[in-house]
């Protein structure tokens, strides 16, 4: 088990090749004191591309500064329903003046959040339908937090239809998974699947179509098994995606290169 200054990495795997973390947040505070390191390790782990989504409209700038220092990180623009507290009508506004200067690979990360007490539902809903119109507008696809909200996020979705993207950590029932890839969604999954309590959650990285399925870290958070509570990092996706190839009994370079291609696909990277 890793702790916060030793984490467990994936060094008893050979690197995979070209492997996408569709949702890391690198630029966040937990990094500061290691950043160049965590991204060397990552890339020496065989993670080519980091998606990293901005939560606020400050935290556009720190997202931005990150994938201009490290090749391969990509930005999504967008606001977390967590903070909701710090969402204003003018970061609309903003988030499309981010967009029209740099375009970034989805609006992200967006969503609504049934799990954390006390967060209004009608700011949140607000912010959410508001950045699906911006997606729809600028044709981009959306990387959704989807926290017990699944039939709420879907009800939306049908009614404003983006380019697809990707519902990040989900942790809904084979139904909604389905729903999800009828609208054009891939689904993120990562650190939460390899606890062998997450039964569920192993039966679905299981049973569903390996074309449905991109990997991510949501690095410094969702820290897999091996690492306990420890912080979480970009690197471990490669054992991520071996310990998905060991539970559907394929090889881990089948794994990548499948969910490679599902997150270039996705979000239009090629």
């Amino acid at each position: 088990m890793g702790s916060l200054d030793t984490p467990a990495l994936a060094t008893s795997h050979s690197p995979l090749p070209g492997l996408i973390d569709t949702h890391c947040h690198l630029d966040a505070g937990e990094f500061d004191p290691d950043r160049d390191a965590v991204y060397a390790r990552a890339r020496a782990a065989g993670i080519a591309v980091q998606i990293l989504p901005a939560v606020t409209a400050a935290n556009f700038a720190d997202v931005a500064a990150a994938c201009r220092r490290f090749a391969g990180c990509l930005p999504a623009w967008g606001m977390h329903p967590m903070y909701i507290h710090v969402h204003h009508q003018r970061h609309l506004d903003e988030l499309r003046r981010r967009i029209e200067a740099w375009r970034p690979v989805a609006v992200g990360e967006i969503g609504l959040d049934l799990f954390v007490q006390g967060l209004d539902w009608a700011t949140q809903e607000y912010f959410y339908v508001e950045q699906l119109k911006v997606a729809r507008d600028y044709d981009l696809p959306v990387l959704l937090h989807c926290r017990r909200a699944n039939d709420q996020i879907l009800k939306h979705l049908r009614k404003i239809r983006v380019r697809g993207g990707i519902a990040h950590a989900f942790s809904g029932s084979r139904q909604q998974a389905d729903e999800y890839l009828k609208l054009g969604f891939k689904l993120g999954f990562g650190g939460a699947f390899t606890w062998t309590r997450a039964t569920r959650l192993r039966a679905l990285a299981v049973e569903l179509p390996l074309e449905a399925i991109v990997l991510e870290t949501d690095s410094p958070d969702i820290p897999p098994a091996w690492i306990g509570n420890g912080r979480n990092e970009p690197a471990e996706l490669a054992r991520i995606a071996a310990t998905l190839a060991e539970l559907r009994a394929i090889t881990a370079d089948e794994v990548a290169r499948q969910t490679t291609c599902n997150a270039r696909a996705v979000l239009a990277l090629d």
